[in-house]
């Protein structure tokens, strides 16, 4: 078994285009789709006519949103952004009033808006405070503003919050959607195209001759899922710490945990390759089932779009027999629902169960069929 494993991992180091290629898709499609740093922010461009606005508490504010991201830039090119569709609403700073320019209306131009207005009335809340106080020089309004700003950080007393989120909520996250989605998709293509040599080896006799050495046929089997275990572990692996170090998307602080909860989904598309190699009868068959089977999987389990938009209740009763199902159900319950791993263990239960009875009727089929 090591030595097969061995030849393996070298016709690997000779051949990784297959492991390249869909994991530059996987990656590729990620971008595309809109992930450039796990950032949400809304871009508005933003134009100050008062220089001296930069050192007033409107700007501090509206730079300390972590909704909106404020680009400065002149009112030419401000207009011509909105003009061209990159940008939905522009605002423009004034001393003692502002302007929003809208570019498509949305619901972003009122969330700009109240978040521009409740800047301008702190901001004016404190001018009117000073103003009251009959402050003469400069330094006794400083001193006053500095004192209103620590009693605000250390009030009298603290008001504690909480919502509530329904059990059946739906939380939609478009970049963990697209990330996590196109990962277990694509997936499907690399472990496949490993387990696909069993066919082709069977059907040359390889393997009659490999039995003739003290290599047990068990011992096979296990190599060949071994093998298209850690390339398929190993692309997603690539994939989601290129996402974490190099784009920023830190997976809610489970990213660690990501890494140990895809282990059962890999496990089970594993299994879902060999009932195919051992359903089709040559290498044109499975290449002509194989992405019927991997696009129909990504569309029923969720990797497109939420499976909670889904309402034919077909789709819904075929998304119960898809491994990427319940493969997006672990990584979103961790990622996006900060579920523990005790509340995911319905879905890594199901994968490990499908993944044996995949294996078992696989295997059960070459056999029989003396492929």
């Amino acid at each position: 078994m090591i030595g097969i494993l061995f030849a393996k991992a070298r016709q690997f180091i000779r051949n990784p285009w297959t492991f390249l290629i869909f994991t530059g898709m996987s990656i590729g499609f990620a971008l595309i789709m809109g992930i450039t740093g796990g950032s949400n922010a809304i871009r508005v461009p933003v134009t100050i006519v008062d220089e001296h606005l930069r050192d007033t508490t409107i700007m501090s504010e509206l730079k300390a949103s972590t909704s909106f991201d404020l680009q400065e830039m002149k009112k030419e090119e401000m207009l011509k952004h909105l003009k061209n569709g990159k940008a939905e609403v522009g605002v423009i700073l004034k001393e003692e009033n502002y302007q929003v320019i809208v570019g498509v209306d949305s619901v972003r131009v009122r969330m700009v808006e109240n978040m521009v207005r409740q800047a301008y009335i702190h901001y004016y809340q404190q001018q009117n405070i000073v103003d009251a106080a009959n402050m003469v020089s400069n330094k006794q309004k400083d001193l006053l503003l500095y004192d209103m700003e620590e009693s605000m950080n250390d009030p009298v007393f603290t008001v504690d919050s909480k919502g509530f989120t329904s059990s059946d909520a739906v939380v939609y996250n478009p970049t963990f959607q697209v990330l996590l989605g196109f990962s277990l998709f694509f997936v499907i293509y690399t472990i496949a195209y490993n387990v696909l040599p069993i066919l082709t080896e069977k059907n040359e006799g390889l393997w009659d001759r490999i039995i003739l050495s003290p290599v047990k046929k068990w011992e096979m089997y296990v190599a060949n899922m071994l093998y298209s275990f850690f390339e398929g572990y190993l692309q997603v692996l690539v994939i989601f710490l290129l996402f974490r170090y190099g784009f920023g998307v830190n997976f809610n602080g489970r990213f660690y945990d990501t890494l140990l909860l895809i282990i059962p989904y890999v496990f089970a598309v594993i299994a879902l390759a060999l009932l195919i190699t051992a359903l089709v009868k040559n290498v044109q068959q499975f290449n002509a089932i194989l992405p019927i089977i991997a696009v129909s999987m990504a569309m029923i389990g969720g990797a497109y779009w939420p499976i909670e938009i889904v309402e034919s209740n077909a789709l819904i009763a075929l998304s119960k027999i898809n491994p990427l199902t319940y493969g997006m159900e672990i990584l979103n319950g961790a990622v996006v629902y900060n579920y523990s791993i005790q509340h995911l263990l319905y879905p890594i239960s199901i994968l490990i169960l499908m993944g044996v009875v995949m294996i078992g009727i696989g295997i059960h089929l070459m056999e029989r069929r003396h492929i």
